[in-house]
């Protein structure tokens, strides 16, 4: 639907030095600044935990301003 490569939710989950926890959706969020669309951009992946088991639940590229405005209203919280 995105037209997103296969393998690039694995690569961001793996690759990511950003990760945030979503106090609205009480999801993990990981998230890379890549090339996608022929343009730099932020993009996230939410992904829960169980036990052992990671689940990648959606992947999307972030609007600009939109990872700091979740941030700045408390939405996201590092960790």
């Amino acid at each position: 639907m995105r037209n997103i490569e296969y393998g690039l939710p694995e690569r961001i989950f793996h690759d990511s030095v950003e990760r945030y926890f979503d106090e609205e959706t009480r999801h993990l969020i990981a998230t890379i600044e890549i090339e996608l669309y022929n343009k730099k951009r932020e993009v996230m992946v939410a992904y829960t935990i169980e036990e052992e088991t990671v689940t990648l639940l959606t992947i999307h590229p972030l609007k600009h301003g939109q990872k700091d405005n979740r941030v700045k209203s408390g939405r996201w919280r590092r960790i």
